[in-house]
């Protein structure tokens, strides 16, 4: 780990990194590709350190309010954040403001934060999102090593329903020959409904590679599944989508279950409810 002084925090969608790189150690990361250009070994983490006040800036200028999201590329939950508390004290920036937030994390120190996110959802909107990868624990453990088990990220999903924060599930990657069967979605699924969760985000049941991340993958197959790398060379060689032979009956049953729950599944209207923060005080003026 090691600290900068960054410039600034905010992209031009208010999304903000305070975290770069993790030690979640997922096999599959996209993070990890050559393409983002990361200077530093993907496991020291960069520390945004001055990002609470970089925020607060950012934050004081806006003339309109919107959400702002963190964990796109890396977690905001990151062990270090425990003792920092960055994303902490973002949230209550965001919260002091009277934005919006959307955050997405596998940890479920999230759940120190649900007082905050409480406050911000009470007077505008926050929402948390969770990856869903593999329903049994173990293989989780393999795929996901460093991170909370999909069944307790469950748990947070149940939590923030209890305290009415809304809530999506990233669905994603699904990986071939290991993860992409019917028992597995169906598994994640049950959990989605049972969390009542909002929305799913779903890019087709496989995964994409690119330089850098499929190096780290494939090393990770030789590890863990023995053979399953030359199946994945002869297959996909060095394409950038690979794709589950079993996509069609899974994304199937995947809209088949969302639609008999209600969930909603179109990837624009969830990207759409995420960036979308309600006029409250306008609508309750109304009444």
């Amino acid at each position: 780990m090691h600290f900068v002084e960054a410039k600034g925090i905010l992209s031009a969608r208010n999304g903000m990194n305070i975290y770069r790189g993790c030690t979640h150690g997922c096999i599959y990361c996209d993070s990890r590709s050559v393409c983002y250009n990361m200077s530093h070994a993907f496991e020291d983490i960069e520390v945004k350190i001055n990002a609470p006040q970089l925020l607060e800036k950012a934050l004081r200028s806006k003339r309109k309010k919107c959400m702002i999201g963190t964990g796109a590329m890396c977690d905001p939950y990151m062990p270090a954040e425990e003792e920092l508390k960055l994303t902490r004290n973002c949230l209550e920036l965001i919260e002091k403001y009277q934005f919006g937030a959307a955050l997405q994390t596998k940890s479920d120190l999230v759940l120190r934060d649900i007082d905050i996110l409480s406050a911000i959802n009470e007077q505008q909107k926050a929402v948390v999102q969770m990856t869903f990868t593999t329903f049994d624990d173990d293989l989780c453990s393999i795929i996901e090593p460093n991170v909370c088990s999909t069944s307790r990220r469950f748990e947070v999903l149940m939590q923030m329903k209890k305290r009415g924060i809304p809530t999506v599930v990233w669905l994603t990657p699904i990986l071939p020959y290991i993860n992409d069967t019917e028992e597995n979605l169906v598994g994640l699924l049950k959990y989605c409904a049972e969390a009542g969760v909002k929305g799913i985000i779903c890019f087709g049941m496989g995964l994409t590679l690119r330089d850098g991340s499929r190096e780290y993958y494939y090393s990770a197959l030789d590890k863990h599944f023995s053979g399953l790398s030359d199946r994945y060379r002869r297959e996909f060689g060095n394409s950038y989508e690979i794709p589950s032979r079993n996509s069609g009956r899974l994304m199937a049953k995947f809209a088949e279950f969302c639609d008999k729950y209600g969930i909603m599944y179109d990837n624009d209207r969830c990207f759409g409810y995420l960036f979308d923060l309600p006029e409250k005080y306008e609508q309750l003026s109304f009444f």
